[in-house]
C-alpha cells in the first residue's frame, strides 16, 4: 500500500487547458487553507504548477491553522475588509457560510460570470450535493473530499489467522477479528479517529438512520437532533463495553489515536480516506489494507452510503472582477483530471470528478494498490437518501464537541450510551435554536 506516483501533467499540458496571455504582473489571488505537513506540501505544489502554466495570474497559498482556526480567521479578516479570495472551509461550517449573508460568492455564479465553462453534472453527486442549494445550485468548490474507511494490519491479520485480503464486513466480524487480534499478542482490536464524524454521524448514513429531522438540516430551519432515538444508541453502548476488554480502544478527538495504530497497539483503525498519506508514511514496519466501514446486519437497509468529510473552497466577496476571473480559471485548473487524480491517488481524497475517477481506473492505479477505491464505492453503494446525503446543522462545530464530550463519558464508564446521547441531543439542539435566533 505504499506505492504513490505523479501523474500531474507539465505545464505546457496544463496551459492548453487554461490558456495563457502574457501580463506585464500577475493578479494575486489570496487562498487561505488548514492543510500543514505533507498535504500541506501538496497544496504549494498545486498553487505552484498552477502559477507555472500561465502569465496573468498567481496563487499565493497560505497555511492559516486547523479548520476551525482557517473559518475563524477568514470571517474575521472579511469584517476588517482584508479577506482573501479563496478560504478551505470543512464541510461542518457549510451552515455558517451560508449564513454570512453578503460575505461568499457562490461558486456556480462565479464560474459563469466568469464564462468560465463549468458542468456541475461532471462532480461526483456525493460531494455536490452536500453543498448546493436546495434547487441545485453549487455555493462551493469541492476539493478534498473524504469519507471515513477501515484501515487494517495486513501483517497483523496473517499472524491471527485472519485473511489479509479481506477486512471485516459487520461488526460482529468486528468483534471476532479483534478476539483473535488480542489472542495473537495486539492490545488493542481497533480504534477510531473524529468519533462524531465516524461514529455517529457516518454510522447513521450507512445504517440510513436519521442525525436530524428535516433532511438532516436539509429542509431548513427547525431542525432537531434525533440521533438519540436510533440504532446509534446500541452502537455506542456496544462501544463503551468493547472498550473496557480493549476489544475497541478510544485514543481521543481528531486524529489523536492514530499513533496506536501506526506502532501497532490497535491492529485496526477507523480514519479519513484523506489519511492514506499519513498512513503510508507512518507504518513503516508492516503493511496495510482499506475496507469499508462495517455494518449491524439486523439494521434493515444497511448499509447505505457514507458521506463526506474534509472541505471545500469558499470565495469570499469584496474584491475586483479581474480578480474573480483568476479565482474561476484556478478552479478550472484545479477541477482538471490530470490534477484531481494526481490529487485522489497521493492523497487518498476522493477524486471530486467522475472523469478523474475514470482515469485514475484506467491508469491501472487500483489494480496496482487494492483497497483505494472503497472511500469512492462506499461513497456511491446506493442512492443517497434524506438520512444520507449529509447534514446542515447551524453551530454543528460546537455540536461536535459536545458530542464526543459525551461520548467520552460512556468510554470512561462514566455514563450509560442512552443518557450521554440524550444529553448530547438536547445540548446541541439548543445550539440549534440559538443559531437560527441569530440568523433569522
Amino acid at each position: 500500500m505504499r506505492v504513490t506516483r505523479s501523474i500531474l501533467g507539465g505545464a505546457a499540458v496544463l496551459a492548453l487547458v487554461l490558456g495563457s496571455s502574457a501580463a506585464d504582473a500577475k493578479t494575486e489571488i489570496q487562498w487561505w487553507h488548514a492543510m500543514g505537513g505533507a498535504l500541506g506540501e501538496k497544496v504549494n505544489k498545486i498553487a505552484a504548477d498552477f502559477n507555472a502554466a500561465q502569465d496573468e495570474y498567481e496563487i499565493k497559498a497560505v497555511y492559516k491553522g486547523t479548520y476551525p482556526e482557517t473559518m475563524t480567521a477568514a470571517i474575521a479578516a472579511f469584517r476588517a475588509r482584508q479577506q482573501p479570495h479563496i478560504v478551505q472551509v470543512f464541510e461542518v461550517g457549510t451552515a455558517t457560510m451560508m449564513a454570512a449573508k453578503g460575505a461568499i460568492y457562490p461558486v456556480q455564479q462565479l464560474m459563469e460570470e466568469a464564462g468560465e465553462p463549468f458542468d456541475p453534472d461532471a462532480y461526483l453527486a456525493a460531494v455536490t450535493g452536500y453543498y448546493s442549494t436546495t434547487d441545485g445550485r453549487l455555493l462551493s468548490m469541492p476539493f478534498n473530499s473524504s469519507t471515513p474507511v477501515l484501515y487494517y494490519n495486513k501483517t497483523a491479520f496473517e499472524k491471527a489467522g485472519l485473511d489479509p485480503e479481506k477486512a471485516p464486513e459487520t461488526w460482529p466480524e468486528m468483534e471476532a477479528a479483534a478476539k483473535k487480534l488480542q489472542a495473537a499478542g495486539y492490545p488493542c482490536g481497533f480504534g477510531t479517529e473524529w468519533p462524531s464524524w465516524i461514529q455517529i454521524e457516518n454510522f447513521s448514513a450507512w445504517h440510513n438512520e436519521p442525525l436530524g429531522t428535516l433532511e438532516n438540516g436539509f429542509g431548513g430551519l427547525g431542525t432537531e437532533l434525533v440521533f438519540n432515538k436510533t440504532a446509534a444508541v446500541d452502537h455506542i453502548a456496544k462501544l463503551g463495553e468493547w472498550q473496557q476488554s480493549k476489544i475497541f480502544d478510544y485514543g481521543g478527538r481528531r486524529n489523536d489515536g492514530n499513533p496506536k495504530f501506526y506502532n501497532q497497539q490497535c491492529a485496526m483503525q477507523f480514519a479519513s480516506s484523506g489519511a492514506y498519506a499519513s498512513m503510508t508514511a507512518n507504518s513503516k514496519d508492516f503493511d496495510f489494507g482499506i475496507g469499508r466501514l462495517p455494518y449491524w446486519p439486523d439494521v434493515e437497509g444497511a448499509p447505505q452510503n457514507s458521506i463526506i468529510g474534509g472541505a471545500t473552497l469558499w470565495v469570499l466577496q469584496g474584491h475586483e472582477s479581474e480578480e474573480y476571473k483568476g479565482v474561476a480559471k484556478f478552479f478550472t485548473y484545479l477541477s482538471s483530471a490530470d490534477v484531481q487524480a494526481w490529487w485522489h491517488q497521493n492523497t487518498g481524497y476522493l477524486p471530486i470528478t467522475k472523469a478523474a475517477y475514470e482515469k485514475t481506473k484506467a491508469d491501472g492505479f487500483y489494480e496496482q494498490n487494492p483497497g483505494m477505491d472503497t472511500a469512492v464505492l462506499q461513497i456511491t453503494n446506493k442512492e443517497p437518501t434524506a438520512n444520507s446525503k449529509g447534514l446542515r446543522f447551524g453551530s454543528f462545530v460546537q455540536i461536535r464537541d459536545i458530542i464526543e464530550e459525551e461520548l467520552e463519558a460512556v468510554f470512561a464508564g462514566k455514563k450509560g450510551a442512552q443518557e450521554a446521547l440524550d444529553a448530547a441531543v438536547a445540548r446541541g439542539n439548543e445550539l440549534i435554536r440559538q443559531f437560527e435566533k441569530a440568523n433569522s
